[in-house]
């Protein structure tokens, strides 16, 4: 690990203070809007440490931009280039759609980068271009796809089962054991949010037996509007409805809403993967009763050193410290990286101890 450069404490303190402290305003800016008449699905420019040039870069590509759980993403790589004066870029798609992160890939891959740093929309869809990256002697870091196959490693917070396991175990809490529920994805090619759902079905069916899944999956496209519109038709379909798990960041979102405007925050429990930025007054309302999340800015961190290791010729050791929060020693699976950081759950109790 001699040359990755790590934080400062205090500079570390700045960075788990919360979402925005060192993030800069023009790379915001652009990850959350789009000029008129712009391709949506056209990159956006993050602002690491080298200027724009992206030939010799390692780029950190989200699933899509301008949301907070990927600014956060960014926070994480803007981290890693002031840390090390490495080129490292943030760059993505504001459009939630498997073909559009396939065009910033190919792009990329045109450009002359060394490594990619991507977690995913579809794990399926972007194996082709990422295979074409690696026969083009580009380094492959992936996050939430730990079954890709055209990658050199996948970084993950934790195994995905027992983030399901202990998903189910809040909403058991919340519904009181028994009731129906339904669950929801961002995608049904998503490996990690299949992972949990299917992990939190089993552990339910072992554990809670007077609970019962109703409905087949709702698939979101991780929108908040789309996962709202959701919950209204289950709630139709199913007037029965007593919980709700979520898996993308903007699904307790838009069901939190859509539980809020039918006053039935006292009768549907909402719990699932989100930001506390996105979600405070609606776990404040009772309209959501739990969030779990871990920090994409510290994944997004591994992944670019887990990177640079690889193009200096050294290797990823398991037991070793990448020195962020969260990956101080690493187990290795295979390619599969797992930190050691624990999710965070957050109620309306202690939402306002995060600014992120």
């Amino acid at each position: 690990m001699s040359r990755t450069t790590r934080p400062t404490p205090s500079r570390r303190s700045l960075f788990y203070a919360g979402f925005g402290v060192f993030a800069l305003p023009a790379a915001l800016a652009a990850c959350g809007t789009t000029e008129e008449g712009a391709d949506p699905a056209a990159p956006v420019d993050g602002e690491g440490g080298g200027g724009g040039d992206m030939a010799g870069a390692v780029v950190t590509v989200p699933k899509l931009t301008g949301i907070p759980w990927f600014n956060r993403m960014e926070e994480g790589v803007e981290l890693y280039a002031e840390d090390t004066g490495e080129n490292a870029y943030y760059q993505g798609s504001a459009e939630a759609d498997a073909a559009a992160q396939v065009r910033v890939l190919e792009d990329l891959i045109a450009s002359g980068v060394t490594a990619i740093c991507v977690t995913p929309f579809q794990p399926d869809a972007v194996e082709q271009v990422l295979a074409k990256a690696m026969d083009s002697d580009i380094i492959v870091i992936t996050h939430e796809a730990p079954t890709i196959e055209n990658a050199d490693y996948d970084v993950e917070a934790f195994k995905n089962d027992e983030y399901g396991i202990n998903l189910m175990d809040e909403l058991a809490q919340a519904m009181g054991e028994e009731g129906e529920y339904a669950q929801m994805v961002g995608s049904l090619s998503s490996t990690t949010h299949m992972e949990w759902v299917d992990a939190a079905k089993k552990h339910q069916e072992e554990n809670y037996p007077n609970m019962t899944l109703v409905g087949d999956r709702v698939e979101t496209s991780d929108d908040a509007q789309r996962a709202y519109e959701g919950m209204q038709e289950l709630l139709s379909a199913h007037p029965d409805l007593k919980g709700v798990q979520g898996s993308a960041s903007t699904d307790v979102v838009g069901v939190g809403q859509a539980v809020e405007e039918a006053g039935l925050q006292d009768t549907i429990s909402v719990v699932g993967t989100a930001t506390p930025q996105d979600t405070v007054d609606l776990l404040d309302s009772g309209a959501i009763d739990v969030i779990q999340f871990w920090d994409p800015g510290f994944a997004a961190y591994a992944q670019n050193v887990i990177a640079k290791l690889l193009l200096d010729g050294e290797s990823v050791e398991d037991g070793a410290d990448l020195g962020v929060e969260g990956y101080s020693e690493i187990t290795i699976e295979d390619k599969v990286v797992y930190g050691d950081q624990a999710w965070i759950n957050v109620t309306a109790e202690n939402s306002g101890d995060y600014d992120y």
